[in-house]
Formats: C-alpha cells, sequence, structure tokens
C-alpha cells in the first residue's frame, strides 16, 4: 500500500521532521500528490533501496513546491495557493516505459493517440535524454508491429488502457506507464491534457472551420452574449434585405468554437464550382492560413461535389435588391467623392440619432425585448447602406491601383501612396487622445508615477485636471479593444487603457516623433509620391497609368472611410450594453444571478428565460466564466481547424528556416530596428517610444499604442486588417502572421522588421543585427 504523508499546513516550507518507514526490501519511489496544477514540475524522487534517506526525499519534494519555476507556474496560471503531499510507494522496475497521449498534443487531432516509449524508467523521456520510440495509433484501428521496443501486443494494451482512462476521466489524457518483466501494465500517473483547443460542435461530418477573428483582429474569446447579438443583427440584415434564414440560427455557417468565431468553409471546399476560387478569396487571410486550406483540397474527405454551397434563390434576391444601388453608390462616389464622403458621416450621425433606448423606467422585459428587436434595426436598416457604397469604393479605390502600376511602382511605393490617409475615424480618434496628452504635459509627473487603473478611479470621482478627456469619451467612449463584442466593457466604463496610452506618449521627447508629425510626414510622402508616380507613369503607360494616377487621387478622398462601417454600428452595441447591464443589475437583484455583468455569459434566450420564467442560471455563468477566463489565457488559436480538432497548419511539412530569423507576411512596407515589447493585451500595457510592438493581433483598440512605435510585429491578420493599414497610415513598418511571434520574441530583444519582405531578425545576444 502506499503511504501517504501530508506537510503540517499548506505554505509550510519547513515541515516537521518526518520519521522513516522502515522493513520495506524493496526500491520505493517518493513522488507528490498535489492539488498544484503545477505538480508536473515538483520532485520525483526514484529508486530508493535504504529507507533512511527518505526524509531528505520528502522534504526535497515538499521543497519542489516553491521552485521559482513552480511560482512562475502558479502566477501565470492565476493559482494563489497550493497544497502537497508525498506518497511513498513501491516502484515499478521497467523493462520499457513511457507517455501515452490519447489525442495528439501537436495536431490536436482527436482521432489519434501517441506513444513515446524507451528502455527502462519514463523519467528519461519526460527529461529528454533519449530519443524515444515514437507511434501514431488510430483510436479504431488495431495496433500493428511496428519498429522499436514495443510490438503490437503492447500497443494494443496501451490503445485500451488510453481508451478507458479517456471514458472514466471524460476527455483526452496525458498518461505515464511502464511494463516491468513479467509482461505486466502498470498506469502510473494520467492527467488531463490542458494545451489541446476545444473541439467543434458534433455533426456526424468530417468539417473545417476557419477563424474570422483574424480579419477583425480579435483573437480572445467572445461572450456568449457578443456570439448571440452579433448572430441577431445579422438575421436583421438578411431579412432587410430579402433573404430567408432560420430564425433559430440566421448564421449557421458562424459557430463558436472554444469562445472564438469560425466559418464553416466545408461546403465551399468540396463546390465543384467554388473550390478554385478559394485561393483568391482567401489571399487576405495570409499564407499560412491559404496554404492549410489548400493541403484541404487535396484530401479525400473534400472531394468535390455538385451543387453551390448557398441558395441561389436567396443569391439573386439580395443581389437584386443590391445590385441597382450599389452601382449608383460607385458612380457617384467616384464622380463626387467629397459630397459622398459627407453623406457617409451623414448617415452615422443619423445611426446615433436613430438608435433610442428605452426610457429610464422600462421594465427588465421591455429592456430585453429593444436589445433583440430594436437594437440593430437603425444600423442594419436598407436606408443606411448610404455609408456603405463609399466605403466600398474607397476600399476598391486603394486596391485597384496597384493592379495598374505593377510593373511602375514598387511595393513600398504602393505602400507609401496608403501614408497619413485623411478622414479615418481611427486615426482621427488617435490623434485626439494625443492632443490629450499635449493638455496632460503640466501634469506629466502625476501621471507617469501613478498606475492607470488609479488614474481612473481618480478621474471618476472629478480628482484629476481637466484635460479634455470628458469630450474625448463622449465622442469614442464606445470603443474598446475586441469592440465587436458587446461583453467587452468599453471604455466610457473603463478609461484605464486610455489613461495608460497618455503615459505612453507623455514619455515622447523628439518632437519630431510626435504622433502628428509622423502623420503629417506620412501625408506628405503619399503626395510626393504619388506626383512621382504620376510623371514615371505617364512616360510609360500613359493610359493605364493616367488612370492609376487618377483612380489614387480619388483613394485618398475616399480610401480614409474603411473603418467608418463597424464605427457607425458601436453606438448600437454600446447602447445594447448598457441595456442589458440593466437588466442583468435586475435579474443579479432577484436572485438570477451573482451580478450585473454576468448576463454577459448568456445568451439572449437565455436571458430572456431568466427575466420570463424566473429562470436561475448562477451554475451555468459560474461554468461558463470559468471556461472564458482559462481561454483567455490560451496562447495560440488555430487559424483552420477540422471537426476531429486537428489544427491544420500543424500538419504543414516544416520549412527552411534561417537562424535568428521569423517569417511571416508584408504588412506595411520600410524597416526599423529597436527594442522588442511583447503585449498581449492593450489595456495598461507601457511601451517605450521607438519600441517595435510584438503582439497576438490588434483591432482599433491596440491602435493608439501605434502612434509612438517604430514597428508592428503579429502573429495573425491581413493586409487589409486593422494593423498593418493604421502602420501604412503612420508610416511605420509592418510584419503579419508571425507565427509564435509573442514566444519567440522577448521584450528587450533588439530586433530589426522588413515590413517589405515580411521577415523579423532577432540579433545575437551580443546585440548585433543586420539588414533582414
Amino acid at each position: 500500500m502506499p503511504v501517504l504523508i501530508r506537510p503540517p499546513c499548506r505554505r509550510a516550507r519547513n515541515p516537521i521532521p518526518v520519521q522513516p518507514i522502515r522493513n520495506r526490501p524493496i526500491p520505493v519511489a517518493v513522488q507528490v500528490l498535489s492539488e498544484d496544477p503545477a505538480h508536473h514540475l515538483s520532485r520525483i524522487v526514484l529508486d530508493l533501496q535504504d529507507p533512511q534517506p527518505e526524509p531528505d526525499a520528502v522534504r526535497a519534494c515538499w521543497a519542489s513546491l516553491h521552485t521559482d519555476r513552480a511560482i512562475a507556474y502558479r502566477a501565470a496560471a492565476g493559482v494563489e495557493e497550493a497544497a502537497m503531499a508525498v506518497v511513498v510507494q513501491r516502484m515499478v522496475d521497467p523493462v520499457v516505459a513511457g507517455v501515452l497521449f490519447t489525442a495528439n498534443p501537436i495536431t490536436g487531432c482527436r482521432t489519434e493517440m501517441i506513444v513515446d516509449a524507451a528502455p527502462g524508467l519514463g523519467t528519461a523521456i519526460v527529461d529528454g535524454t533519449v530519443v524515444p520510440d515514437h507511434y501514431v495509433l488510430g483510436h479504431h484501428s488495431p495496433a500493428a508491429d511496428q519498429r522499436g521496443c514495443l510490438d503490437a501486443h503492447h500497443l494494443e494494451q496501451l490503445r485500451a488502457a488510453g481508451h478507458r482512462l479517456q471514458r472514466h476521466f471524460g476527455a483526452p489524457q496525458d498518461i505515464e506507464w511502464a511494463i516491468d518483466a513479467d509482461g505486466t501494465l502498470w498506469l502510473l500517473q494520467s492527467r488531463p491534457i490542458t494545451t489541446l483547443f476545444p473541439l467543434p460542435p458534433d455533426t456526424g461530418d468530417t468539417r473545417l472551420y476557419l477563424e474570422f477573428g483574424h480579419i477583425q483582429g480579435m483573437l480572445r474569446p467572445c461572450t456568449p452574449m457578443g456570439v448571440s447579438l452579433l448572430k441577431t443583427g445579422a438575421a436583421v440584415w438578411f431579412e432587410a434585405h430579402g433573404v430567408r434564414t432560420d430564425p433559430a440560427d440566421p448564421l449557421p455557417r458562424l459557430v463558436p468554437i472554444g469562445g472564438r468565431l469560425y466559418f464553416d468553409l466545408t461546403d465551399f471546399v468540396r463546390s465543384g464550382l467554388m473550390r478554385d476560387r478559394l485561393r483568391t478569396s482567401l489571399e487576405v487571410y495570409g499564407p499560412r492560413v491559404r496554404g492549410a486550406v489548400e493541403r484541404m483540397l487535396d484530401d479525400p474527405r473534400f472531394a468535390p461535389r455538385r451543387g453551390l454551397p448557398f441558395r441561389l434563390g436567396n443569391t439573386l434576391r439580395a443581389t437584386a435588391l443590391l445590385a441597382p444601388g450599389m452601382l449608383a453608390g460607385f458612380a457617384s462616389s467616384l464622380a463626387r467623392p467629397d459630397a459622398a464622403r459627407v453623406r457617409a458621416y451623414r448617415a452615422v450621425e443619423e445611426i446615433r440619432r436613430r438608435t433610442a433606448p428605452p426610457p429610464e423606467r422600462a421594465t427588465a422585459a421591455a429592456r430585453l425585448k429593444w436589445v433583440i428587436e430594436d437594437s440593430h434595426q437603425a444600423f442594419m436598416s436598407r436606408g443606411m447602406l448610404g455609408l456603405m457604397w463609399p466605403l466600398m469604393a474607397g476600399i476598391a479605390l486603394g486596391a485597384v491601383p496597384s493592379a495598374l502600376l505593377q510593373d511602375i511602382a514598387s511595393a513600398e511605393e504602393l505602400d507609401a501612396v496608403l501614408g497619413g490617409m485623411p478622414h479615418n475615424v481611427t486615426t482621427e480618434m488617435d490623434l485626439a487622445l494625443w492632443r490629450l496628452a499635449v493638455n496632460a504635459r503640466p501634469h506629466r509627473d502625476l501621471i507617469l508615477g501613478t498606475a492607470p487603473a488609479e488614474l481612473a478611479a481618480q478621474y471618476r470621482a472629478g480628482e484629476l485636471p481637466d484635460i479634455g478627456m470628458a469630450g474625448f469619451l463622449e465622442k469614442y467612449g464606445m470603443r474598446a479593444a475586441a469592440e465587436i463584442d458587446v461583453g467587452m466593457p468599453r471604455w466610457e466604463e473603463d478609461p484605464a487603457p486610455l489613461w495608460a496610452t497618455i503615459a505612453n506618449y507623455l514619455r515622447v521627447e523628439d518632437p519630431e516623433q510626435a504622433p502628428d508629425r509622423r502623420f503629417q510626414r506620412a501625408a506628405a510622402k503619399a503626395e510626393a509620391t504619388i506626383e512621382a508616380l504620376a510623371r514615371r507613369a505617364r512616360s510609360e503607360r500613359p493610359v493605364r497609368g493616367r488612370l492609376a494616377i487618377f483612380l489614387m487621387r480619388r483613394s485618398r478622398r475616399l480610401t480614409g472611410l474603411r473603418d467608418i462601417g463597424k464605427f457607425a454600428w458601436l453606438p448600437s452595441l454600446q447602447a445594447s450594453r448598457r441595456q442589458l447591464l440593466l437588466v442583468g443589475e435586475d435579474l443579479a437583484t432577484h436572485g438570477l444571478l451573482e451580478r450585473a455583468d454576468d448576463i454577459m455569459f448568456l445568451t439572449l434566450e437565455e436571458a430572456r428565460a431568466a427575466v420570463e420564467d424566473g429562470i436561475d442560471h448562477r451554475a451555468l455563468v459560474a461554468g461558463r466564466h470559468a471556461t472564458h477566463q482559462r481561454e483567455l489565457k490560451r496562447p495560440t488559436v488555430p487559424s483552420a481547424l477540422l471537426s476531429d480538432g486537428t489544427d491544420v497548419e500543424a500538419l504543414a511539412p516544416a520549412g527552411p528556416i534561417e537562424d535568428g530569423v521569423l517569417t511571416g507576411m508584408a504588412g506595411a512596407a520600410g524597416r526599423a530596428t529597436g527594442k522588442a515589447r511583447v503585449i498581449r493585451d492593450p489595456a495598461g500595457a507601457h511601451i517605450e517610444p521607438g519600441e517595435i510592438l510584438v503582439a497576438p493581433t490588434t483591432d482599433p483598440g491596440w491602435t493608439p499604442l501605434f502612434m509612438t512605435t517604430a514597428g508592428l510585429v503579429t502573429e495573425t491578420g491581413s493586409p487589409v486588417a486593422h494593423g498593418p493599414t493604421v502602420a501604412r497610415e503612420y508610416g511605420i513598418p509592418a510584419v503579419i502572421c508571425v507565427r509564435d511571434a509573442t514566444r519567440a520574441i522577448k521584450t528587450g530583444q533588439l530586433i530589426t522588421i522588413d515590413g517589405g519582405a515580411g521577415t523579423v531578425r532577432i540579433a545575437p545576444e551580443d546585440g548585433s543585427t543586420s539588414a533582414a
């Protein structure tokens, strides 16, 4: 029988003496039994022949609870306290030992088991001191004889044991095992594989999902209410344009997985008519995602079939409704861009005016009814399409000249033309925030010496000097990082990120690096580049060149409207969030929720059930909140995912690797060298002028950080996404789609980025670097 020894208290660093357990002629093992998620970092002492050293071995195990590595792990996992007991038990004398994963920990595939085995003790595998024999087993296919230290019988034993343990614990397992000289399989330890990305819903079919947040610059999980409201808004839009949908799920192809939004691409990949067109349409996702989907085109599970992946009648009906207005809107925007821009801004103000929530004394049921039925009406109505056509015309005008000038202009020149783009609501917001920083200069010491959260508290209490924050929040308080999720607090609720950014701006000492001057230089460079290209084009390609320059100049007057569509939607989201919080407050008062913002972990229908039928959702919310917090810590998110959990990118063969060089995709041309600043969340982020921002992704809530950076590196993105677009407007280089950049690059490392080549070079430790 094992002997269990517990410490005298949970946090004891000097536990009481342990009496040795004598009269044991067999070897023993001493290991931990811990409540700590970092228990696999703790000490295991093996093969004790003499009982006398036992107390020292137990103390060594207890002491491992407080190593720097274990403490750091617990801090990252959010564990404040941990307890540890020590097990003294008979030790198996293995002929062969190893580890068994009941799901593939590299690809995420749930239909594969992975076995690593080596002769002798399994600790050699865990420590990395041997190269183990590696086996991949199918969940439902019998094991065959393979080379190595395990035969088919042993592999079949392990596969069956893996099935039993996974069924028992209800989740994929990481199992340590050993086989002794008698051929007995000993299962030494089993724990869940915590790194696997959640599975998509089971449809009984092999499906391919494409992550939607790469384009929006949002990789954090979306709240259930955020997903629910997005789908409800889509239903309103489809209804306004005559498209029939299922009221229960108007966007069946938009699937939440692990809190992220994925698009079910399966029917498009299988469509004989559509699959070849996917390559072009996926270019905006970057080479990694495009390559992953292209590999699936050769997979027999996605063999082409007849038919279209959508209802042709719906498509024709929507086209008939939209086409006349779209053509007229494009033509008028091209002919009179300034008037089109005025119409777009007027439409934004009209949406604000028409977004009228219920009166102050409205019931919870009335507030929820407004959110479900009325909150999207102003933005999604057909009349508001007036702002969309100038926006779409601007995007097209920004792209067409590149095709016309392919053999005349360089990529860097074409990027320069997009610099300092006027009329962009996000850029205007960033520059307005810079003006607040200018106002705050007399109070520099106060702001730099106070934590952003404390500054926000003092601002709400009316204790800070007036620098114009109230006016800024009146116009931009509806914004935030991950702002398409109604579950995210807005800046009007928590202005701490704004105070952090103002503090960053106050660190700028070189007047030439001031954001407004950088923007002006980018605009001047754009105009000068257009003039140079015009002279070159007239001599080399008179007709095509003149057309390209005409469109370029029109682009400078319309392409800045790129962000206005989402900006126009934000008042509706802001108003919906305010009403939902009031509903949540009412439910919390009646004991159906713990707190008001718990409503963001319900769907609209679940909230309605609570309001109308008194359903208590506290247990449901607690589970979802815990899952959400766990997903917030996930370092990577698969961009392309199969229904069996396979991360399609992980199937790609490793390409050539140059030492110290990370390869991604060109985002914004130019080169920069500086110290890296790795930031995973913009809230309260500190960045010094001239540093290069390294982030998992970016959206408009991140862009105030761009104003003083020397460059940008992101793990995801698209050339048309917010990050690289705003980088071009500020004239800073950007490299996007750099896999695992936030882990491969450390804050303070000297890096050189080449936004044209899409490379990041990490300098050697001696600090030397060269152009990438």
